[in-house]
C-alpha cells in the first residue's frame, strides 16, 4: 500500500513537470492569435489635401483603422491624375489590404482601378464617383444631387428672378451632380438665367481668378453657385478685391468651418453641409465588413443639410458635421 502511494505521488509530480514544460513551450511559439494581430496596411488617396475637407475625411478613416490595430497610408496627388494613378500602383506594391479613393478625374483613374482589380485589392470609393463603378466594391458619398436641390429651393424662397454664375469642377462627378440638382430644380423657372458657367479645379485661388475675369468682363449677375466651399470663398475674395457692393447671394457646398464663418458674417448666403467625419467612419467600417465576408451595399449616400444663418447655431462653427 505504501509503495502504491509513493508511486502515485511520483507519477503526479511527473505529470505536473510535463504540463509545465508544455506550457512554456507553447508560450514560446507564435500561435494563430499572434499571427492574426499583425497590422494590416490600408491605402488612401484623395484629389488634394490642401482642401480641409479631405484631411477631415482621412482622419476619420484613420481613427477607425488605428482602433483596429491597423495602419493607414495616405497619399496626396495634388490634383494630378497621373500622379494619383502612380500612387495607387505604389500602394499595391506596398501590400495594402484595401484602398480608399477619391479620384482627381473620375474617368482618368480607370487604369489604376484596373491595376487594383488585377492585384485583387478592393477599392472603396469615397466622396465622388468613379466612372467605372464595377471596378470598386462600394461608393460612400454625400447626396450631391440633393445638395444642389436644397440650394435652388433656397434661391426660389429668397428671390423672384436672378442671373446666375456657376463655377464647378467638371472632372469631379460630385460637383456635376450638385450643379445638375440645382439646374433641374430651376428648370421650370425661366426667370432664373445662367449667364456664365465656368469649369475649373475646385480650389480657392482658381475660383478667385475665374471670378475676377467675370467681373472684368462686366457680366451682370445676382447669384453665384460654387461647386464647393473653397470655390465660394474664392468668389468672395474676388468680389471683395474689386470692392463690389451690389447685394449678391453666394452659395457653396461642404459646410466647412471657413464657410460657416463667412455665413455667420453675412458674406456667404449658404452652404450644403457634407459630413466627412461620418462618411469616413462609414467607409472604414464598410471596408472591414467586406473583408470579414459580410454583404455590403453597392452605394451608401450620406444626407446633406443646407446651412444658412437661420440654422447656423445647430452646427459646430469651428468643426465639421
Amino acid at each position: 500500500m505504501k509503495k502504491n502511494i509513493v508511486f502515485l505521488g511520483l507519477w503526479l509530480i511527473l505529470v505536473l513537470i510535463c504540463a509545465g514544460l508544455m506550457h512554456f513551450y507553447t508560450l514560446g511559439k507564435p500561435g494563430k492569435d499572434a499571427a492574426e494581430k499583425t497590422p494590416r496596411k490600408f491605402g488612401a488617396t484623395y484629389m488634394a489635401m490642401n482642401n480641409p475637407y479631405f484631411p477631415a475625411l482621412n482622419n476619420s478613416i484613420k481613427e477607425v483603422i488605428t482602433a483596429n490595430g491597423d495602419i493607414l497610408i495616405t497619399r496626396d496627388p495634388a490634383q494630378n491624375q497621373l500622379k494619383q494613378n502612380e500612387e495607387i500602383v505604389d500602394l499595391i506594391e506596398e501590400g495594402v489590404t484595401a484602398i480608399f479613393l477619391q479620384p482627381v478625374d473620375w474617368k482618368g483613374v480607370e487604369p489604376a482601378l484596373e491595376a487594383c482589380r488585377d492585384a485583387g485589392i478592393p477599392v472603396f470609393n469615397v466622396d465622388s464617383y468613379v466612372y467605372r463603378s464595377d471596378l470598386v466594391v462600394c461608393s460612400i458619398l454625400s447626396d450631391n444631387y440633393d445638395a444642389g436641390v436644397q440650394i435652388a429651393k433656397d434661391v426660389l424662397k429668397k428671390t423672384h428672378k436672378a442671373k446666375i454664375v456657376i463655377i464647378n469642377h467638371e472632372e469631379i462627378n460630385s460637383t456635376n451632380l450638385r450643379v445638375q440638382g440645382f439646374l433641374d430644380t430651376l428648370r421650370d423657372h425661366p426667370e432664373y438665367e445662367v449667364v456664365t458657367h465656368m469649369l475649373g479645379t475646385a480650389e480657392l485661388e482658381v475660383a478667385m481668378e475665374f471670378m475676377l475675369g467675370i467681373l472684368e468682363q462686366g457680366v451682370d449677375f445676382d447669384i453665384i453657385l460654387g461647386g464647393n466651399d473653397p470655390t465660394a470663398l474664392g468668389v468672395l475674395a474676388a468680389i471683395q478685391k474689386k470692392s463690389i457692393t451690389k447685394p449678391l447671394l453666394i452659395y457653396g457646398i461642404d459646410g466647412s468651418p471657413d464657410g460657416k464663418q463667412m455665413i455667420a458674417r453675412g458674406f456667404i448666403e449658404g452652404s450644403s453641409a457634407q459630413r466627412p467625419i461620418e462618411m469616413g467612419k462609414k467607409a472604414a467600417q464598410t471596408a472591414y465588413d467586406y473583408l470579414a465576408g459580410k454583404t455590403i451595399e453597392k452605394q451608401i449616400l450620406i444626407p446633406v443639410t443646407l446651412i444658412t444663418r437661420d440654422n447656423l447655431s445647430d452646427f459646430d462653427a469651428d468643426g465639421w458635421q
